[in-house]
C-alpha cells in the first residue's frame, strides 16, 4: 500500500471530535489529527512540544494517543497533561496489530501517527495519568538492576565455563563490579521509595506478605500501577495471569496464559515460589493443588495469581498482612 502524502481526504465534518495520534522518535513527534486529516511533524523538544499543544487547543482535540516509548514520550505526555489534554498511551503490540486490521501493511511515522488516531477513535482508550518524578527514578532503577543482575549471570556462566586464567580473573572482577552495584542500586531505591509517604507504605504493606520481599515489592510498585485501584480480574489480566478461552465451535482447547505484564510476572514467580514454602495459606492452596493432580506449573501460576490479588486487596484496604484474618 502506498504511503500517503499530505491531508488525507475525509467526508466528516468538522463538528466532529478530534482525536489525536502522536508517533514518537527520538527526535520528532508525527502528528495526525483525525477525523480533520491534518498532518505534523514537530521536534521532539520544548519547542516543538509547545507547537503540538497549541495544535490540539486550537483543534479542540478531546484525546491524544501514543505509543509507550520508554523515556520519549514522557515530556509531552506531561506537558498535555499539565495543559487539561486527555493522553492514552498504548501497547505498541495492540496498535500494530489494529494497523494489520485496517490493511496498513507499510510502516511509516506518518502511517503510525493515522493508525494511533484511528485506534483511538475506535477503541476509546481510557486517559493515562503521567508518573511521577518519584516513581519515574523508581522504575529507572529497578531496570538497571535487573539489567545489573541480568549482566552478572551472563559472566557467572562464562566464569564457569572459561579455562583460560586471564578470562576468568577478569569476568571475577566484573562479577564483584555488578554486585557493588546492586548494592548501590538497593540502597538507593530505599532511599527514593522512603522520599515518598504514599509509597513507602505500599511498600510497606507489599513487604509485610510472607513471600514478597524489597525486590518484588518494588517491581510490582514500578510495573503495576493499578496496584490498589484495579479489581482482581483486572490486575490478574494486567500481569498475564488470567486463564484465557482457548475454544472453537465444539473444541474445548486448554486454558492458558498469555501477554501481560512480563517484569511483573517473572518476579511474582520467584515470589511465589518463596510463599509456597512461607506463607502457610498459600503453600496449603499449592500442596491442595499438587494433590488433585496439577502440574506444577499450573499450581504455582495458581498461587502466582492468588498472591497477586492478595497484594492487591491489601493496597485497596490500606493494611498489612496479618496471619489472622480481620
Amino acid at each position: 500500500m502506498s504511503r500517503i502524502k499530505g491531508k488525507a481526504t475525509t467526508n466528516q465534518t468538522s463538528s466532529e471530535t478530534v482525536v489525536v495520534g502522536v508517533d514518537v522518535s527520538k527526535k520528532w513527534l508525527d502528528v495526525f489529527l483525525h477525523p480533520i486529516g491534518e498532518r505534523v511533524r514537530v521536534a521532539n523538544d520544548a519547542t516543538g512540544i509547545g507547537k503540538l499543544l497549541s495544535c490540539c487547543l486550537t483543534n479542540s482535540a478531546k484525546l491524544v494517543v501514543m505509543e509507550a516509548t520508554g523515556r520519549y514520550h514522557r515530556t509531552a505526555h506531561t506537558a498535555l497533561h499539565e495543559a487539561g489534554i486527555k493522553v492514552a498511551i498504548i501497547n505498541p503490540y495492540r496498535t500494530r496489530r489494529f494497523a494489520d486490521v485496517l490493511g496498513r501493511l507499510a510502516k511509516t511515522d506518518e502511517i503510525d501517527a493515522e493508525v494511533l488516531a484511528r485506534f483511538a477513535t475506535i477503541m476509546k482508550p481510557a486517559p493515562t495519568e503521567p508518573s511521577t518524578a518519584t516513581m519515574t527514578r523508581i522504575k529507572e532503577i529497578v531496570v538497571a538492576r535487573r539489567q545489573v543482575i541480568n549482566e552478572r549471570l551472563v559472566l557467572e556462566n562464562q566464569c564457569e565455563e572459561a579455562t583460560s586464567d586471564i578470562v576468568k580473573d577478569l569476568a571475577a572482577e566484573r562479577i564483584a563490579l555488578c554486585r557493588r552495584h546492586c548494592d548501590v542500586l538497593d540502597a538507593e531505591l530505599q532511599a527514593v521509595m522512603k522520599s515518598d509517604p504514599q509509597i513507602a507504605g505500599q511498600y510497606a504493606i507489599l513487604t509485610s506478605i510472607p513471600g514478597i520481599g524489597p525486590t518484588t515489592a518494588a517491581t510490582l510498585l514500578a510495573e503495576m500501577k493499578e496496584l490498589g485501584s484495579a479489581n482482581a480480574a483486572e490486575v490478574a489480566a494486567l500481569a498475564g495471569l488470567a486463564p484465557m478461552n482457548r475454544d472453537s465451535g465444539m473444541m474445548r482447547g486448554r486454558k492458558t496464559i498469555r501477554s501481560g505484564r512480563v517484569m511483573a510476572r517473572n518476579t511474582l514467580y520467584m515470589a511465589s515460589v518463596s510463599a509456597v514454602r512461607w506463607n502457610c495459606d498459600l503453600k496449603a492452596f499449592y500442596e491442595r493443588l499438587r494433590k488433585a493432580g496439577k502440574p506444577f506449573k499450573v499450581a504455582i501460576t495458581a498461587v502466582m495469581r492468588k498472591l497477586l490479588i492478595l497484594a492487591n486487596t491489601l493496597l485497596k484496604d490500606g493494611r498489612a498482612w496479618s496471619a489472622t484474618p480481620p
